[in-house]
Order: C-alpha cells, then sequence, then structure tokens
C-alpha cells in the first residue's frame, strides 16, 4: 500500500528484461529441427533475434519479417499450438531468466506489491510465462482467431503507447497508485510505460532508452545473469517435450507473434 493506502504494482516488459532473448524467437531452432522450416528461415529468424538483442533492427527491417511470419503463421489451430507451447516452455525459457528479474519480482512480491507482465509477444507465450514466474497478471498482444485458428491479424497490440494504456486502465480498476508504482524495460518504445508510473526503471537499455534515462532521471539496471528459473523458485516439474513435430509449431506462432506486433518503432 502506498502512503494514500492504494495499491501498487511493478509492471515487467518481458523479452531483455525478464529474459535475455526474444521469447519468441527463441523458439526457432526447435522449429528448424523440426523440419517444418527451411536452414533459411531458421538463420533468417536468427538474423532478426541478432538484430532484436544489438537494438539495430528499424521499422523497415520489421515490417519485411512481420509480414513473412505472418504468412506463416496463418491457419495454426490455436487449441495446437497452445499444448505445445506449455509442454515445451521450461525447456526453452527457463535458462533464459534473468537472476536478477527474479530478485527484483520477488522483493517486489514481498512489499505487497502486485507484478503485472507486459509483453508485445503473443498471449499464448507470456501467459504461461506470467504463470511460471508468479506474476498476477499479464498483458500481451492477442491475435485473431477464427474457427479454431490463427488468421494472422492483431486484435489487440500490446505495443509502445498501448502498454501505457494498458497501465492506466489496470491502476482504475485495481486501484493502483501510480506515483508509487514501478515499471522495467529495455527499450525506447516502453518510454510511455516507464513515463506512466512514478519509479520507470531502464533495464539493458538500448541507446535510445538509456538517453531519456539520464534526462528523465530513470535508473539504468544492468542484468547479465541468465539461471535455470527451477533453482531460484519453487516450480511444478517441467513436461517432457513432444515429438519434433509438434515443437516446430510453437515456433511457427512464437515467430509471427514477435515480428507481427512489433510495427512503428516509434515511441
Amino acid at each position: 500500500m502506498s502512503a494514500t493506502g492504494r495499491r501498487q504494482a511493478a509492471f515487467f516488459d518481458l523479452d531483455k528484461t525478464i529474459i535475455a532473448k526474444s521469447s519468441a524467437l527463441a523458439f526457432n531452432r526447435k522449429f528448424q529441427a523440426g523440419g517444418l522450416i527451411s536452414r533459411r528461415v531458421m538463420l533468417r529468424g536468427a538474423y532478426a533475434q541478432f538484430m532484436y538483442l544489438v537494438g539495430g533492427a528499424d521499422h523497415d527491417q520489421m515490417e519485411k519479417l512481420r509480414a513473412f511470419m505472418s504468412e506463416l503463421v496463418k491457419g495454426w489451430p490455436v487449441a495446437t499450438v497452445q499444448d505445445i507451447v506449455r509442454d515445451t516452455l521450461h525447456n526453452i525459457v527457463d535458462p533464459m531468466v534473468y537472476d536478477e528479474a527474479v530478485s527484483l519480482i520477488e522483493e517486489h512480491h514481498a512489499a505487497g506489491r502486485d507484478v503485472i507482465i507486459v509483453s508485445t509477444s503473443g498471449a499464448e507465450l507470456v501467459e504461461p510465462i506470467g504463470t511460471m514466474l508468479g506474476a498476477d497478471h499479464v498483458v500481451a498482444t492477442r491475435l485473431k482467431v477464427e474457427d479454431g485458428k490463427y488468421t494472422g491479424d492483431i486484435e489487440y497490440y500490446a505495443y509502445g503507447p498501448h502498454k501505457a494504456s494498458a497501465v492506466r486502465q489496470l491502476a482504475e480498476e485495481r486501484g493502483y497508485d501510480l506515483t508509487q508504482c514501478y515499471a522495467y524495460s529495455d527499450s525506447i518504445t516502453d518510454a510511455p510505460m516507464l513515463g506512466a508510473v512514478g519509479h520507470g526503471y531502464a533495464v539493458n537499455p538500448d541507446k535510445e532508452l538509456r538517453k531519456l534515462a539520464i534526462k528523465e532521471g530513470w535508473p539504468v539496471l544492468v542484468f547479465s545473469k541468465p539461471v535455470a528459473l527451477q533453482r531460484r523458485m519453487n516450480l511444478p516439474p517441467a513436461k517432457p517435450t513432444l515429438a519434433a513435430l509438434a515443437v516446430g509449431g510453437a515456433v511457427a506462432l512464437g515467430g509471427a507473434i514477435v515480428v507481427n506486433h512489433r510495427r512503428n518503432r516509434t515511441v
């Protein structure tokens, strides 16, 4: 509770803030191993991952990749994708979680604050990750579904200013005192979210966010210690992975989610 008696929350971006890579593109190697994409396509995803990590992918590059992956994901059954992500999540994402982020999540919970993940990646990926981390709520991009299958279109886009709007809406619905809330992100596109709370933090920031953080007085944090989450938290045992073919299906959705929704990379 804040001094006014209102609730508090900590809002976390996911990729490069809680986990060390893109949550969606991390599945590319499994996708290629399942034989559902060629080595050329897998390498294209690896290139996108590299550009994402160094912060050099511009709007045009992301838009081309978005269009390509949008076609790839179209028609995948929602139920199948959800099952695959659930069965492979621990093996793919667990080792990439930042130890520093886990500590922050634990500290905020200990202080009585809700922990909320706000991510541009798709809900099918972010919601299980949120459960794995003990988050109280998740805001994520949602893909349009017709007849139980993805169309490749966007129903809700959790990106840039939309993240800040989601934070404000949650504050209104749940009674958060935003002046006493916290937010963490690595990307300049999340500047509106960081500015929506009283305590914004730049985590492993890209160049533009680092400049803005200095201007706004936001502390800069460096997370550098990926850790196996099961060593840090009391988690249920991971399910065995499905056959390689099934694993590949999750990657198709994952890649599409991350590139299909990084449109208009402006604040």
